[in-house]
């Protein structure tokens, strides 16, 4: 992610509807996958503290958001994710990802059942390309994919004070239950507007799809409650913080088109195993029928006092043979330590083993922990 001016727009991106409105309240902003993003408040350190002591807002608008129509769409999707999309009665929702024939990522989603449409919501820079791929898939079915990021922004409240902020903007009553469940309201002033449960950051959390014309005067009052709960907004560093303390793996970093989704841990709630056939199936199918991935997502702490993160790609060994790379590092306010995700080979990733990485200073010992990453407190944090 490349940083940019604390207001300035960024060249060839494609803005934030909101950002005259950020920039107003101090944003920095940075680019993602060719989306502008709010960086940060100008205070990243108090952003992510807010995040797990109240209750931060944050502008996910760079996001991608399609919307499927008509008789034969949950048939069309079925058929391209490896979730149960037919399983999902309207209001409840689920995660999924699309796949190549070989079974290789392609992209994660959040799929959403409303009642007369299915909403996608997954990572910045995917519209155009899954766009492509449900079209070409249509032949005489009765369906239609909608773009709708110009028509609804995408607003995500993430802490433990998300109720107490949902209570004060008085359009839903709190979270619905349970994760990927979706609530419905209509606002005469507002237009229609979608709450999902969704914690994004290890923490209680929710996504609300609010009509873009409206998108200014909800973000106005969330951050006025997050205020008054000790919370505030908050920019993408920190939630991206918050969310890889958490141990959840973001596509195209800690997860990729060179993956399969139960290396990256897809198979916990991601994919069904009875729904039949979609887009990759014969090789994830194959994978729990006759053996276990041979490496796994990871993730590693590094000795106390260790400060400088390994990057991207970065070998790690054990009794002198490589077995894995790093995907990403960071330092953990949380946590207290260095910690990373890494892809390490099945031999050498049971929690409590010992690996090496290489830097010019010498080798430095790295132990392999499960994710997601316990709390500081446990010995395998």
């Amino acid at each position: 992610m490349t940083r940019g001016g604390r207001c300035a727009r960024l060249r060839g991106v494609t803005a934030l509807r909101l950002h005259e409105v950020h920039a107003a309240l101090g944003a920095r902003f940075s680019e993602l996958s060719g989306m502008e993003v709010v960086a940060d408040y100008g205070d990243p350190a108090a952003e992510h503290a807010a995040l797990g002591a109240a209750v931060g807002v944050c502008d996910l608008g760079f996001r991608g958001r399609l919307c499927l129509t008509g008789a034969d769409r949950v048939r069309l999707l079925n058929g391209q994710v490896t979730n149960d999309v037919r399983a999902l009665a309207v209001g409840r929702g689920c995660a999924a990802a699309f796949c190549t024939p070989k079974g290789r990522l392609v992209a994660d989603v959040a799929i959403l059942a409303l009642a007369e449409e299915l909403l996608l919501d997954f990572e910045p820079g995917l519209t155009a390309a899954l766009i492509e791929r449900l079209e070409h898939h249509i032949v005489a079915e009765d369906v239609q994919v909608v773009d709708v990021a110009p028509h609804y922004g995408l607003l995500t409240f993430q802490g433990p004070g998300t109720g107490t902020l949902l209570q004060r903007l008085e359009l839903f009553p709190g979270i619905p239950e349970p994760k990927f469940a979706v609530s419905a309201a209509s606002d005469p002033t507002l237009g229609d507007l979608y709450l999902v449960n969704r914690p994004r950051a290890g923490a209680p959390g929710a996504d609300l799809f609010v009509p873009v014309d409206s998108q200014e005067a909800v973000l106005d009052h969330a951050a006025a409650a997050a205020r008054d709960l000790g919370g505030c907004l908050v920019g993408f560093e920190a939630l991206d913080l918050a969310r890889f303390e958490a141990g959840i793996p973001r596509f195209p970093v800690d997860m990729d088109e060179s993956h399969l989704p139960p290396e990256a841990g897809l198979d916990r709630e991601a994919i069904s195993y009875s729904k039949g056939c979609y887009t990759g199936q014969e090789t994830i199918a194959r994978i729990r029928t006759y053996g276990q991935v041979t490496k796994s997502l990871r993730g590693l702490r590094f000795p106390d006092g260790a400060r400088q993160p390994p990057a991207k790609g970065d070998p790690l060994f054990h009794n002198g043979r490589q077995v894995g790379q790093v995907t990403s590092a960071r330092l953990s306010p949380r946590h207290g330590a260095l910690l990373a995700m890494a892809y390490v080979r099945r031999e050498a990733n049971t929690p409590g083993t010992e690996l090496q990485w290489r830097t010019a200073g010498g080798e430095v010992p790295v132990q392999v922990v499960a994710l997601p990453f316990t709390s500081p407190s446990s010995p395998n944090a």
